[in-house]
């Protein structure tokens, strides 16, 4: 019944930006948590970024000071906010929340959005 949907994905230059967003959206009664994955060819899937319920937010060494999480609860939206890009920031980029439906606490994903940093 749940459904996060993504955009914002694309192709941009090194230093540039980009900013993502992931919509839930269906019946969605509680939200404990929302973040960020990516996924790097030959490379292992790395957490980027979290935010829970309370607005506590946390970032993978690699991308502090350059990615800011955000969320707008009324929508339940999460962002993430890409500067100085480089293109080790390549990967397909996966959100995901833990919500309460219907159905118990459970973690549901977005579809996958391709971000491409290259000159």
């Amino acid at each position: 019944q749940v459904q996060l949907v993504e955009s914002g994905g694309g192709l941009v230059q090194p230093g540039g930006s980009l900013r993502l967003s992931c919509a839930a959206s269906g019946s969605i009664f509680e939200t404990y948590a929302m973040g960020w994955y990516r996924q790097a060819p030959e490379k292992q899937r790395e957490l980027v970024a979290t935010i829970n319920s309370g607005g506590t937010t946390n970032y993978a060494d690699s991308v502090k000071g350059r990615f800011t999480i955000s969320k707008d609860n009324a929508k339940n939206t999460v962002y993430l906010q890409m500067n100085s890009l480089n293109p080790e920031d390549t990967a397909v980029y996966y959100c995901y929340a833990n919500l309460r439906s219907f159905t118990p606490k459970s973690r549901y994903w977005g579809q996958g959005t391709q971000v491409t940093v290259s000159s």
